[in-house]
């Protein structure tokens, strides 16, 4: 069972030929709104790699509840520990350009209401999956995590977005996934020795023993464990909307790992599901089934 613990949003989205610089009004293309909130984002992700899923997190009793969740119960995820809350449901707005490229503003709502109390009524076995990003209280993550270990439960945390006292967290993990930008931020906070990013990787797993996962965007993935290191390339594609690619890898790669796959295996098929994911608008809407992911991967990788 893959135990997801954190954020659910109703995401706001405004289409724009390009982003607006600080204090510009510009006009809009469009407007939309999907399901989103980077820990439902990853708990369909796996569901839709095939993995049984549980979600934990909270909704307000508002108008958006129904909407954020629709997507995660219709593909058949526990929802039986999200919890209904008098503080309104998490939104995100979005802003896309005609690039793909975003800018995100998130008001946390319900998602601050989500607590180490409902961490300990979560049922954990051992061989479980505990998957958690920073988009619930940290108090929350670190609780969960610490839980994930008592139990025996394998433990991934998304490290997004960036909190400069989150860093102790991540040597709590078993796995841990950054982006580029976010892994640099928190190298400099634990001051991981080295001339580059691949030494101070190398230097956080063997001073923690844990594996650690940094996303590159269209240059694929790079992890590496205490001994070993790997680059795994994506897809070529012409993104549409990057909004919820990472979140979409994150969910693969915890599928993977609970199906059993060796490590470079999960990696390279969480990086296909991420690349499939650019290509439609929205963060939910546009992850891919797994039969879409196995075959895109038989494609030729980016070189």
């Amino acid at each position: 069972m893959i135990n997801v613990i954190g954020s659910i949003n109703l995401d706001l989205i405004g289409r724009v030929e390009r982003l607006p610089k600080p204090g510009e009004t510009i006009p809009g293309q469009a407007f939309s709104t999907t399901p989103g909130g980077k820990g439902a984002n990853q708990a369909l992700a796996a569901r839709r790699a095939g993995a049984p899923v549980r979600m934990v997190g909270a909704v307000g009793a508002d108008a958006f509840a129904g909407e954020a969740l629709m997507l995660l119960k219709e593909s058949g995820v526990d929802l039986a520990g999200v919890k209904e809350t008098t503080t309104p449901t998490g939104t995100a707005m979005i802003l896309v350009d005609n690039e793909g490229e975003n800018v995100i503003a998130v008001i946390p709502g319900a998602n601050a209401e989500v607590s180490p109390f409902d961490v300990e009524t979560t049922a954990l076995a051992p061989g479980d999956i505990v998957l958690l990003q920073h988009e619930v209280p940290l108090v929350t993550v670190e609780a969960a995590l610490r839980s994930a270990r008592r139990a025996g439960a394998v433990s991934l945390l998304n490290t997004a977005p960036f909190h400069a006292d989150a860093a102790h967290l991540l040597e709590l993990a078993d796995y841990v996934i950054a982006n580029e930008s976010e892994f640099d931020l928190y190298a400099s906070e634990l001051r991981l020795q080295g001339p580059d990013r691949e030494t101070r990787m190398r230097s956080f797993a063997r001073q923690t023993g844990r594996i650690l996962v940094v996303t590159l965007g269209k240059d694929g993935v790079v992890a590496t464990t205490p001994d070993e290191f790997f680059h795994v390339p994506t897809l070529r594609i012409v993104p549409v909307d990057t909004v919820g690619a990472g979140d979409t890898f994150c969910g693969y790669l915890a599928a993977g790992l609970a199906e059993g796959l060796a490590l470079e295996g999960a990696l390279s098929q969480a990086a296909a599901a991420g690349a499939l994911a650019c290509l439609k608008p929205g963060a939910q809407p546009s992850i891919p089934l797994r039969k879409e992911v196995d075959e895109a991967a038989r494609k030729p990788p980016a070189a």
